[in-house]
Order: structure tokens, then sequence, then C-alpha cells
């Protein structure tokens, strides 16, 4: 495996992280904000951590990022102690950030002119997805950064996709939530209208999920749905931050988004009930308090 450096270890990084360091080969390098977090890492998983992004970066021939949003990314990549610094020429960076387009093509365009490479591979399949090594990965950026790359992600992707240049990953990715907050919405308003119509709820799923209704959502969420239980998964508060990034993007290319721009507002009620930390699927209790 190639010298490799992760930075960011939050819910998803941390594991994901886990999974290249699983695969033996070459000393994982890690970076964390916290750092009594990397530490942690290094002995649970070996390898080292590293004081700052640049040091992180420091003869690595791939670094990959797991950090917040679009400034997080900026923080980690760019500046003096960025980790951009202290790539050598033919080094990869990899962002598996959820982050806006425009911040993939500036952050690609200042790569080439330091003499790197840049993938935007944002990621889907949640907490579970990243501790089980089974996201679904969709990329952007030159074919032969990709081809350098995508044998590394492996480790914990289940698919893994070029989707065009730089910026058409974190595209990709919008459409994937965009899609999602329809799906959700629909799947809490047909179990509250069951609810409202006295039928067995979890009936009623056994003999949709058959048909043409099924969907992810609907066979890994009905349960807790139905028993009020949000305490896990993809919190609302990313999901806020996905959709405002969606959002953008349509108000620039002129998509219309009218289903996503309501789900988004109907997430803004369930942070007011406190469930800023809740699952997505907590959609379903604005219909139930």
């Amino acid at each position: 495996m190639s010298k490799v450096a992760f930075l960011g270890l939050g819910v998803m990084g941390y594991p994901m992280a886990g999974h290249l360091a699983g695969r033996g080969g070459q000393e994982i390098v890690v970076y964390n904000r916290t750092e009594a977090k990397a530490k942690d890492w290094v002995a649970q998983h070996g390898g080292a951590f590293a004081p700052s992004p640049r040091e992180a970066a420091k003869d690595r021939e791939v670094v990959l990022a797991c950090v917040g949003n679009d400034e997080d990314l900026r923080a980690v990549a760019l500046g003096p102690d960025g980790a951009f610094a202290g790539m050598k020429p033919g080094a990869i960076f990899v962002d598996h950030t959820t982050a806006s387009a425009h911040v993939a093509r500036e952050l690609a365009e200042e790569a080439k002119r330091r003499g790197l490479g840049f993938v935007d591979a944002p990621v889907s399949g949640g907490q579970a997805g990243a501790q089980n090594g089974q996201l679904t990965i969709m990329c952007g950026g030159a074919e032969a950064d990709y081809a350098a790359i995508e044998g590394i992600v492996a480790a914990y992707a289940k698919s893994c996709k070029r989707m065009g240049e730089a910026g058409a990953g974190q595209l990709t990715k919008m459409v994937n939530q965009i899609c999602i907050a329809g799906l959700v919405q629909a799947l809490s308003e047909g179990l509250n209208f069951a609810q409202k119509a006295g039928l067995d709820q979890a009936l009623v799923i056994e003999v949709i999920s058959k048909g043409a209704a099924q969907s992810w959502q609907m066979e890994n969420r009905y349960k807790t749905m139905i028993a009020g239980k949000f305490d896990f998964g993809f919190a609302v508060d990313w999901m806020r931050k996905d959709l405002g990034i969606c959002l953008d993007e349509a108000r620039s290319n002129g998509a219309q988004l009218p289903v996503a721009a309501l789900v988004d507002q109907f997430y803004a009620d369930v942070q007011q009930m406190g469930g800023g930390r809740w699952d997505t699927s907590s959609l379903i209790a604005r219909l139930t308090r």
C-alpha cells in the first residue's frame, strides 16, 4: 500500500482510517484537530500521529481527509500548516468531506499549481457504512489520479466510481442527498398515515416493501421510526448542512428543488424540537408530536 496520511478522525474518519491500518503495509500517519483522539486512534491501530496536517502529509504519497465542511477542508489543506504545504510533487490529496463543488474545483486548481493530484470523493453509507467498510464513494478528478487511489479507498468501500472531473463527486453526492430527503419525508408521511388510519404499520411495510415503494430507508429505518427512536445514524444537523450545499448549487445551475427545499425546512423544525443530533429518519417526529 502507498504511504498514506489520514486527516480528520470523526465518526466517519476514525473507522475509515482504521480499515486502512487493518490492511497492513505502510504505517498510517493521522491528524485530528483534537489531538487526544489521534492518540487514541494510534493506541488502537498503530501508526503515528502528527501535530499538523503539514507534518502528517510529509513524504506521504496519498493524503486522505474527512472533515466537516468547506472551511474545515480549506483549513487542513491550505496555509503554512496545511497538507498541501507538506506534500511532495506527484502526491495525491483525496477529500472524503461532503463539501461544495466550488471548493473541490478550487483545491483541484491549487493542487495542480503545486504539482499535486486531487480527487473529491464524498461518501454515502453513514456511520454504519464507515464502521463496516461498506461505503459508496463517488469521485471527481483526473483519470490517472483516480486510478492511483481506487485500490486504497477500496479498504472501506463497497462501491467506488469516477463520475468526471473535479467537482463531479460532490455533485453526485448532492443528488444522493436530494433523493434521500424526499424518500425519508415520504416514508414518514406513509407511516403516519397508516397509524392514523388504524393500520398495523409493521404489517403495512411488510406488504408494500415487496412492491414498488421499497427503498433502503424503508428496509432499514421503519422499525425505529415506528418506535420513535432516533439516537443513531446520520444527524439532522449534517443533513441540513448537505441540503444547504444542494440548494446553493441549484441556485447556480438553475435546477428546481422544491421538495428538497421544503424538507430542509422540516428538518429545521426537528432542530427546534431538540433533534439536531437525531437520525434523519426523525422527520416522522414532526408528524407525531
